[in-house]
This record gives structure tokens, C-alpha cells and sequence, in this order.
């Protein structure tokens, strides 16, 4: 894995690791919190029933992260929702390493911007444990989506996983690699 090349990854190791050991007080580089993975879920319940929509909004997640969903099915069913066992209701997808950072980049620099009426994310959305997860309402945000060709609006959640003890200092981490936090 070449994670060199990535603006965010330079950013994170020139930046962010000397910024957090300072804030810290922390005695070796490798107790700084790092992002372990992300990871993108998106539930699909409502097109159940058609497979074309429920294959293309799979296809539009593909496209988003650049890496192949993994469809997730019913574990039991559920006679008032119309659901049996085994029947694909989502998908999602794990980053990591290079891909992992691209994402956030992308995330951080070009679709959060684009959201409407945008006024930052909300600090509230830890976990207790220095994870964070962030809601999307839409996939229109990101660039790779054209507006002619999806068929309904979907959104997502983007689940941030790090090896912070708190979230405190998982907050901070993020802040200094440029998630937009609500003031």
C-alpha cells in the first residue's frame, strides 16, 4: 500500500501526529489515535421487493467508495414488514489503508462543502469509545454521482473508526485533519 502519495495521509503524519503528541502529552508517535477503518452503510429495505433499483443503488455505493459493496440479508423474518429470512435489505463497505483516506478526503474537501445549507457536523455523534458516525441524507454530494441518472435520493452512514481511548481525543484528531465540527 502506497500511502504516501495521499494528500490527507502527509497531511496526518507532517501535521496531525506532531499537533496531538504536543495537545497530549504523548511520550511515542505510536500512541497517537489513528483512524482504523470506515465504514459505509447503507439500508436498502425499501426496494426489497425490486431488484433493478435495489442493484443500481448498490451500484451508485460502488461507485462512491470505489470499492464493491458487500449486500447484506434479513436474519430472521418479520411477518409485518413483509420480510423473510435471507432477503438482501443493505449494503456496505469497509476502507481501509489507502482507499480509507482517499474517501475521507473526498468527504472532508468536496461533498461536505456541497451540501446544502451546510453549517458543519454535529460534535455529539461519539460513541463514548473515540468512534464517530455521521449521517448523509444524500448521495447527490459526491461528484461521481450525476443527477440525471440516479432514481431516488438515498443517504448513508459513514462510520469513522479509531483507536482513541476517548472522545476527546478522537474530536481532536479529526478536527485537526479537517472534519468540519459545529462550533
Amino acid at each position: 500500500m502506497a500511502k504516501k502519495d495521499n494528500r490527507l495521509y502527509q497531511h496526518y503524519v507532517n501535521d496531525v501526529v506532531p499537533a496531538m503528541m504536543k495537545q497530549f502529552g504523548y511520550k511515542n508517535k505510536l500512541q497517537v489515535p489513528h483512524i482504523e477503518k470506515i465504514v459505509i452503510n447503507r439500508g436498502l429495505g425499501d426496494c426489497k421487493d425490486n431488484s433493478q433499483s435495489f442493484n443500481k443503488a448498490v451500484e451508485e455505493l460502488a461507485l462512491i467508495t470505489g470499492q464493491k459493496p458487500l449486500v447484506t440479508t434479513s436474519k430472521k423474518s418479520i411477518a409485518n414488514f413483509k420480510l423473510r429470512d435471507g432477503m438482501k435489505i443493505g449494503a456496505k463497505v469497509t476502507l481501509r489503508n489507502e482507499t480509507m483516506y482517499e474517501f475521507l478526503d473526498k468527504l472532508i474537501s468536496i461533498a461536505l462543502p456541497r451540501t446544502r445549507d451546510f453549517q458543519g457536523i454535529s460534535p455529539k455523534s461519539f460513541d463514548g469509545r473515540g468512534n464517530y458516525t455521521l449521517g448523509l441524507k444524500e448521495q447527490l454530494m459526491f461528484p461521481e454521482i450525476s443527477y440525471e441518472k440516479i432514481e431516488k435520493v438515498r443517504g448513508m452512514d459513514v462510520c469513522i473508526v479509531t483507536s482513541a481511548k476517548s472522545d476527546e481525543e478522537a474530536r481532536a484528531m479529526l478536527d485537526l485533519l479537517g472534519l468540519p465540527f459545529k462550533k
